[in-house]
């Protein structure tokens, strides 16, 4: 299998990047040729930014798991699609071919379809990194499903608000999912969120831990007897067959849930073909992915990653796609290299706080790690500092790998702005240039255009001002929200949240978020949503959440909490604040600081000045800006003396 329109030179860049602008219709036109449809688009694509109403492939018809698996079995039928890695290094290895990620995704499908999922119905899934996470949201997509994962790490709570939100009838989920050395009781937490919920009809559970569950009769069933069930029904003589159901191009594919600047997730909603030609496009140019090569994300299917550059995107070129289910520090820091070691992976593709946690225990973990079959290395989910990039090119690319620093988000299904491995020059923690397709612009608050440098640099809000393929298009049963949120802060232009800066060369450098949402980890939590958690503590008057430098996270988050805890034992408040806010969103949203105050920085009309508790949290305590116009600025001095 060859790429036509992979890009080989700087020089094809340029001319694609071009093309692009000026004929969009004729250069995706092109591109999508290389897929298989049912039906070819009438129109390639129609949109605007004010409703807004965005349509790709008009007219098409598809599926998109025939691009994902059918289209390759004839030639790569024996090839592997998915390697799985265990959470533990003593458990056998799992390699899926093409031919039977076919079978099982056909199995899954008919088993979904038995139990009453049709066309349109939202499914939810949350479930540890098993191949069985991959059958599901490939089962979902072939029969017209509209799947909805939800990450392990999320609390019941979490998981009750978002079935709530999608109105979801069956979840798929497992008895518990290995996490280094924990045994996370999935099953149990299904459970919890599902009191008082009256939508859901079954719930399908995969056996991972033998961790003991409760299983209600009539709603809970077992994935391994349902599968073995379907088996008979889709296998005729040896041959496999489940028709995948025709969608139209716009066509919900899934939902997944991320964090606004309100505290209430929104689920953002991505289409069939439009996902489909950029999650391709982007992985076999970013990562200049050659045929035979092994692709190894290290995200959770859980995250946006997960969907575009573990199953998407490189099932759609025909790639092999490595799964694992465990953390990069267990047994020990050395587990990644193991990894590639063994299955001499060729792409590998992770995050700035792994890079950043791995570099804490040194070089002594790569010894005899024999990393020579890597080829292009990837970074995603935040901004990677110049430290962090040269550590990962001097030890594990031995400065031969180039490395891709993505920039992207939930709400753009792929890749925006990056370097094509070894193709377009690469700038130690620059992001560099946008795909062909992407118009980024940079604005003041009031939406003009930044034509003054700051010291020799464009500094600005990052917005982008014409539709690609796969951006959002919309927040599920809230459209005005998708609107208010992305598009009605600059007229016709769609605003990303971050900031960024430009050099002379048009290389762009993603400075973090402009609002009041947190980059932790690569993951994005909103401050108002951990601000209702830690409130709803018994002790808790109020809080105010801000981010602030962390070594390994990015970014830490602190919580200025005003409590009426008399008894003075503060750290036991903590403790107790921290498992409020564990139960309410999930351990992944917990303050790293707990500053107990005896006021916030309000404005006489009662608005929390979050500027100057960034600032303090930051280490900041000299230049506040003026703090005269508060209603009581004798709380900042407080706060200064209190900093944790």
């Amino acid at each position: 299998m060859s790429y036509s329109y992979q890009i080989k030179s700087y020089e094809q860049y340029k001319k694609d990047y071009q093309q692009s602008i000026d004929d969009p219709a004729s250069f995706w036109s092109n591109i999508a040729e290389y897929f298989t449809w049912r039906k070819k688009w009438d129109e390639v694509s129609t949109w605007n930014f004010k409703e807004p109403k965005i349509e790709w492939f008009k007219g098409a018809k598809l599926n998109i798991t025939e691009n994902c698996i059918d289209r390759h079995l004839k030639t790569m039928g024996d090839k592997p699609a998915i390697i799985w890695e265990p959470n533990n290094p003593e458990e056998r290895v799992r390699t899926v071919t093409y031919n039977r990620l076919h079978k099982r995704v056909c199995q899954f499908a008919q088993v979904l379809k038995n139990n009453g999922v049709k066309k349109g119905d939202r499914v939810c899934i949350y479930m540890g990194m098993v191949p069985e996470l991959a059958y599901a949201v490939l089962g979902c997509a072939r029969i017209g499903a509209i799947h909805s994962v939800i990450f392990g790490g999320f609390s019941a709570q979490s998981i009750a608000d978002r079935l709530y939100d999608a109105n979801a009838e069956f979840i798929i989920t497992c008895d518990g999912a290995y996490r280094g050395d924990k045994v996370i009781p999935l099953k149990n937490v299904i459970d919890d969120a599902l009191i008082g919920n009256r939508t859901v009809k079954k719930v399908i559970v995969y056996t991972r831990t033998r961790t003991p569950v409760s299983m209600l009769k009539g709603r809970d069933i077992w994935w391994e007897d349902e599968m073995e069930f379907a088996e008979h029904q889709i296998e005729k003589d040896g041959i496999v067959n489940f028709p995948a159901e025709e969608m139209d191009a716009e066509d919900p594919l899934f939902i997944l849930y991320t964090s606004g600047s309100t505290g209430k997730p929104k689920g953002v909603v991505h289409s069939s073909a439009g996902y489909m030609v950029w999650t391709n496009y982007t992985f076999i140019n970013v990562f200049q992915y050659q045929p035979g090569q092994i692709h190894f994300c290290t995200a959770d299917i859980g995250w946006i990653t997960g969907h575009s550059y573990i199953v998407y995107g490189p099932l759609s070129a025909g790639a092999t796609s490595v799964m694992f289910e465990g953390v990069p520090t267990w047994p020990d820091a050395g587990r990644f290299w193991d990894i590639i070691d063994k299955h001499k992976i060729n792409i590998l593709y992770t995050a700035p706080t792994a890079i950043r946690s791995l570099m804490g225990f040194g070089t002594k973990p790569l010894e005899g790690k024999d990393l020579s079959s890597l080829k292009v290395l990837g970074t995603v989910g935040e901004p990677i500092n110049e430290e962090a990039w040269h550590w990962y090119d001097e030890n594990i690319g031995k400065k031969k790998c180039p490395i891709v620093d993505t920039w992207w988000q939930t709400e753009t299904g792929g890749i925006l702005i990056s370097n094509l491995a070894g193709i377009t020059p690469a700038k130690a923690s620059w992001a560099t240039l946008p795909l062909p397709g992407v118009q980024p612009l940079l604005v003041d608050d009031k939406g003009n255009e930044i034509t003054e440098k700051e010291d020799g640099l464009l500094k600005g809000n990052l917005c982008i001002k014409a539709a690609w393929p796969s951006i959002l298009r919309t927040t599920y049963g809230d459209h005005e929200r998708c609107r208010t949120n992305y598009f009605a802060t600059y007229e016709n232009l769609y605003f990303t949240g971050d900031g960024a800066l430009k050099d002379d060369n048009g290389f762009y450098r993603i400075t973090g978020r402009v609002d009041d949402v947190l980059n932790v980890s690569g993951h994005r939590i909103g401050t108002a949503e951990v601000e209702n958690a830690i409130n709803m503590h018994a002790g808790v008057v109020e809080s105010a959440v801000v981010g602030y430098p962390h070594d390994i996270k990015g970014q830490g988050i602190y919580a200025f909490v005003i409590d009426s805890n008399t008894h003075g034992d503060d750290e036991l408040t903590r403790k107790d604040i921290l498992q409020t806010v564990s139960r309410i969103i999930g351990p992944i949203a917990k303050p790293d600081k707990i500053q107990f105050v005896k006021g916030l920085p309000k404005t006489r009309s009662g608005k929390i000045m979050r500027r100057i508790l960034r600032k303090i949290a930051e280490g900041e305590t000299q230049n506040l800006g003026d703090t005269t116009t508060l209603l009581d600025p004798g709380i900042v001095e407080e706060i200064k003396n209190g900093k944790i």
